[in-house]
């Protein structure tokens, strides 16, 4: 798991962690965070230290809502050419998948940047293309940097785009884990520095780490928190400083910040969070597909949201249980068969899980 020069150094953190006696609870907000711990074992590892490790909503797939997938669903119906990232093709909606739809005739394509479906739209000016924009603060400077270039009249985005910080302010004041330090995502991270954590630690007392992903990254940010615990500090560190500067990316949010503006919205497992979602600013607002389709989107008015029957995606993304409390994982639900999202991408904790502890 550690490479020759880095396991004295875990050896050494991990006899320290074990004489602390520590019980703790620390979240964490990133799907490469997950694959790093569960692949190499360090959730077992620091659970034998008293570091009860939890995945927050780290995972922009995960996190989209019921709702945005039926967006998604209508305007690919309604005959657009909806354009879209692989992994959001097999999340289920109410009836139906986005590949189910592909399937049954829809001009729905699998692209790997926005760049690509923006490239599509030019060549082809007689469709009119919506592409679903995905993810946080690390992905929304391309959505935010293509648009401010200039995109075609047929090009429009579905937007759902999230913001982190608000979101760990949220799981906080929902009060139902009750934690004691947070792991904050590398990615997300390099591009809005740490500064953007500060009032979390000020206003709330919890510790943080902004950490990278190799095992002896995280072993370290995990490190730094419980010493924090242990100290009675709170505060945001950076044991990523190789990559993650305190100012962060100032060119990235500076397109961001032109481009795109913080608006009310859920998250899959919550209710509204303030300022957690990313909107088209006006100048931009005739590439907004909600505004440009309002028509054809108004059937989705009244219709029921909730989860699938069963899963649990939800309580996992708050933090509550383990992937494996849920009584359909691995059973019913599988990445063969996914009944939630947290099962469909790489990035949710069920996926991962499955993936290297399904016989456990």
């Amino acid at each position: 798991m550690f490479k020759f020069r880095d396991k004295e150094i875990a050896q050494k953190a991990i006899a320290n962690l074990e004489t602390w006696g520590l019980d703790i609870k620390v979240m964490h907000v990133c799907g490469g965070h997950q694959d790093t711990l569960i692949r190499y074992g360090l959730d077992d590892m620091l659970k034998n230290t008293g570091i009860d490790v939890r995945q927050g909503p780290g995972c922009p797939v995960c996190v989209t809502t019921a709702k945005e997938i039926e967006e998604a669903m209508v305007l690919a119906r309604a005959g657009k050419t909806f354009m879209v990232f692989g992994d959001m093709m097999r999340v289920p909606g109410k009836d139906d998948t986005l590949f189910d739809l592909k399937g049954k005739g829809a001009d729905i394509k699998m692209v790997y940047s926005i760049d690509d479906a923006v490239k599509f739209a030019e060549q082809n000016p007689g469709k009119e293309v919506v592409f679903m924009s995905i993810g946080f603060e690390t992905t929304a400077p391309s959505t935010a940097a293509v648009l401010n270039a200039g995109v075609p009249d047929n090009f429009a985005i579905l937007c759902t785009h999230r913001y982190v910080p608000p979101a760990l302010k949220g799981i906080i004041e929902l009060g139902e884990v009750k934690l004691n330090g947070l792991i904050e995502p590398g990615h997300v991270s390099t591009i809005i520095g740490t500064k953007p954590y500060e009032f979390l630690s000020k206003d709330y007392g919890v510790p943080q780490v902004v950490t990278g992903f190799e095992p002896l990254d995280l072993l370290m940010g995990f490190y730094m928190v419980a010493k924090q615990v242990k100290e009675g500090r709170a505060e945001i560190e950076n044991e990523y400083s190789r990559v993650v500067q305190t100012e962060g990316n100032p060119k990235a949010i500076a397109v961001m910040n032109e481009v795109l503006e913080p608006y009310d919205v859920a998250w899959r497992g919550f209710g509204i969070i303030p300022g957690s979602g990313m909107k088209l600013k006006s100048e931009y607002e005739q590439h907004d597909a909600r505004l440009k389709y309002e028509d054809i989107l108004k059937e989705l008015e009244g219709m029921d949201f909730s989860e699938p029957k069963g899963c649990r995606c939800g309580e996992v993304l708050r933090g509550l249980i383990d992937s494996r409390e849920c009584p359909m994982f691995g059973k019913a639900c599988n990445p063969a068969n996914p009944i939630g999202p947290c099962m469909v991408t790489a990035e949710g904790s069920c996926n991962i899980v499955y993936k290297y502890k399904k016989n456990e």
